[in-house]
Order: structure tokens, then C-alpha cells, then sequence
């Protein structure tokens, strides 16, 4: 067990990172890695010996933010039906949009599966096998994913498009 408990300090820096990117709060972020934690923990006897436990925490870690996020967009809604009005959603400065064209802030503005692809593939060094296995999906769909990715984010930097399309998912 100590060596799982090494193997997971290890891992806590990447996945911090990689929730806040989802979560853009560091906050949140810090109450993702802590759910993901404990999800993991509990379902430990599941997880197959043979496995990577990198890919393993961020499959977990990523399946708790987009339930997460389900569950506050089903709240706004209720919300919304209750209160008979939406909440005031806040538009950029003129000066945050005009700072938005370095890459970092294009990357920012990618939806999440794109930023988690991104981030999955060029920052972590997961292969597109492990992506695939996060994701569920053929390696062709998340190399295909990956293409459009890169490319809304370079169309973003570039200046060519202000927000970058999105397409439904299963």
C-alpha cells in the first residue's frame, strides 16, 4: 500500500492541475481532486491491477466534473422555472477581450472536452490509447477530437473566431 500511497502524492500535482483547468477555480478544483480521491478509494477492488492508475484517476476525476456540471445546469434550470428569470450572466471586459488573444487565454476559451483532450495529450503524455480508455471512444475518434481541438485553438489565437464551435457529444 505505501507504494500506492507514493504513486498518489505523485499524482495529486497533475490532477490539481488538470481540475482546475476544467473548473477554472482553484477552489472547485481542490473539491474535484478530493471527490475523485475518494471515488477511487472506494471503488479500489474495481480497478484492474494490469491498469494505469494515471489514466484511472483522470477518467474519474473527469466523469465527477461533467456530473457535476449536469447537476448545476439541471439547478439553474429549476432555478430558473422557480424564479421565472435567468440569473445576470456577466459578458467580458472590452480589455479581457482584447487580452484574449494570446494563446493561453484561446485555450481558456476551448468547451472542456477540448482543453481535456489538450491537456491529456500535451501536457500529461497520455498516448491516445489511454485518452481513448478515459473517454470510452475508438483512439480514431479521440485523434479526430484531438484535430478539431488544436484547430479551434490556433483559429482562437489567431483571431480568426471569437468562440469555438461546438459539436454534441454522446
Amino acid at each position: 500500500m505505501n507504494d500506492v500511497d507514493d504513486q498518489l502524492r505523485e499524482l495529486l500535482p497533475r490532477m490539481r492541475r488538470f481540475a482546475v483547468s476544467l473548473t477554472r477555480d482553484y477552489s472547485s478544483a481542490d473539491d474535484l481532486v478530493q471527490s475523485t480521491l475518494e471515488k477511487a478509494l472506494s471503488a479500489w477492488s474495481s480497478k484492474r491491477p494490469e491498469g494505469d492508475l494515471r489514466a484511472w484517476l483522470f477518467s474519474i476525476l473527469y466523469r465527477q466534473f461533467l456530473d457535476a456540471h449536469r447537476r448545476s445546469r439541471r439547478y439553474s434550470r429549476m432555478l430558473e422555472l422557480f424564479t421565472g428569470g435567468k440569473e445576470d450572466h456577466f459578458e467580458p471586459s472590452v480589455e479581457r477581450t482584447v487580452v484574449a488573444q494570446t494563446t493561453l487565454q484561446s485555450f481558456e476559451r476551448l468547451n472542456p472536452e477540448q482543453r481535456a483532450l489538450l491537456l491529456w495529450v500535451s501536457v500529461e503524455g497520455l498516448s491516445y490509447n489511454e485518452v481513448a480508455a478515459i473517454l470510452d471512444v475508438p483512439v480514431g475518434t479521440v485523434m479526430s477530437r484531438l484535430s478539431r481541438a488544436r484547430q479551434a485553438l490556433r483559429l482562437l489565437s489567431e483571431g480568426e473566431i471569437t468562440t469555438p464551435a461546438l459539436r454534441i457529444l454522446k
